[in-house]
């Protein structure tokens, strides 16, 4: 079966065709400048990349262009759409109604567009690649898939916020968790990897890149992670600001004399290793690039975001009561040696040995820890795409 993965923003549009068969992708690229101007980024696998500038006032023009470009008679890999059997879209979130990845109809679409308000940034954009691709291709099964729902089997221990109940019974306030998609692949291929008992295994894995979360997976389930109502909780990021005091909030309002929807803005776009390197930016290369010329608050940004995923690391592990295997994964934790050493620095009393050697490669599959480490850490690239594929197929095969 061939697959169309559709990743939409606001004004982005990411794909890919894969094969679900042997699950290589055949085509992948980007939409970008949706409604402003327009640019397809277009390439089939071991094909010359493409750039056609053109005008994509919504997602249905950047679709089209899409699918002309799959079916161009010199660079297409299509001889026609008939061949694309479903389509499989990230969603950012389903709140507590939709908490599995399901064929989308009209009722989910309303569900959808009830969580706007949850992903204001990402929902309604998700929901119009939906409408586009159902416009465009009638007839094909698109499914949903969402980044909270991997994290659904978290108990209320875990999701639950310590603020009055009514609040939840009526708002459904609580821990959703993000990049769901990603933890639950990487965890299962840790399992695989390592040839753990998905029954009996305990893995903590490290999604860490510009938006960066942690997740505690028992026997193959998610018993907890750090993202909590939005994304906005838990670790320092590129440019949001992670755990803070909630009064910090009201302390900056006040003073500074703006609303707590600015507020909330500089939290999510101006904080960060962003903020603690003075603004010099939230790329890991630059940061250290920085830091050796002894930049001290490049040095500080470093710190602190690797000390803060070491103290989730190591609140997991008091969680499941042990751990068998710590995962890196995302942008940083796939290439940011320093990042993974200094984190990893403050887990010797696990028992993990770092391979110095091994810890210098950078966006493979590799093992991390010495032959002795009595915790095994690896490296293991995510791949979403493939991700929202598998389920894709899964939901489309049984409904068939």
């Amino acid at each position: 079966m061939k697959v169309l993965v559709v990743n939409c923003g606001s004004s982005s549009l990411k794909y890919q065709v894969i094969n679900s068969e042997t699950e290589e992708v055949e085509a992948k690229g980007l939409c970008e400048r949706i409604g402003i101007d327009g640019r397809l980024v277009y390439q089939p696998t071991g094909g010359e990349k493409e750039t056609t500038e053109a005008p994509m006032p919504t997602h249905n023009e950047a679709i089209q262009m899409v699918l002309d470009a799959l079916v161009n008679p010199k660079t297409g890999i299509l001889k026609s759409l008939d061949e694309i059997e479903a389509i499989g879209h990230r969603v950012l979130h389903g709140g507590a109604k939709l908490t599995a990845s399901c064929i989308i109809d009209d009722s989910v679409k309303a569900v959808i567009r009830e969580c706007f308000d949850l992903g204001p940034l990402h929902n309604p954009a998700n929901l119009m690649g939906i409408e586009a691709c159902q416009k465009l291709m009638p007839g094909k099964p698109n499914v949903a898939v969402f980044d909270t729902s991997f994290h659904q089997t978290m108990p209320p221990k875990a999701y639950r916020y310590a603020i009055p109940t009514k609040y939840y019974d009526k708002y459904a306030i609580r821990k959703y968790g993000f990049h769901g998609t990603s933890h639950k692949f990487v965890s299962k291929e840790t399992i695989k990897y390592l040839g753990l008992d998905p029954d009996n295994s305990k893995v903590i894995v490290a999604h860490l890149g510009n938006g960066a979360s942690i997740s505690a997976v028992l026997n193959g389930k998610c018993a907890d992670t750090s993202m909590g109502l939005t994304p906005l909780e838990g670790l320092i990021m590129g440019t949001r600001s992670g755990d803070l005091d909630p009064a910090v909030l009201e302390y900056l309002c006040n003073h500074e004399k703006i609303d707590i929807t600015e507020m909330l803005r500089i939290l999510n776009k101006e904080s960060g290793v962003f903020a603690l390197s003075d603004n010099l930016g939230s790329d890991f290369r630059d940061l250290e690039d920085a830091m050796n010329e002894g930049n001290e608050a490049a040095g500080l940004a470093i710190d602190a975001f690797a000390y803060r995923v070491a103290k989730y690391i190591g609140s997991y592990v008091a969680a499941m009561n042990g751990v068998d295997a710590i995962t890196f994964t995302g942008g940083i934790g796939e290439n940011a040696g320093l990042v993974r050493g200094k984190v990893l620095s403050y887990l010797g009393y696990l028992g993990i040995q770092i391979d110095e050697e091994a810890n210098k490669k950078r966006g493979e599959t590799f093992v991390l820890s010495s032959a002795d480490s009595k915790v095994k850490v690896i490296v293991l690239p995510t791949n979403e795409e493939l991700a929202i594929c598998r389920d894709t197929v899964e939901l489309v095969t049984a409904a068939k």
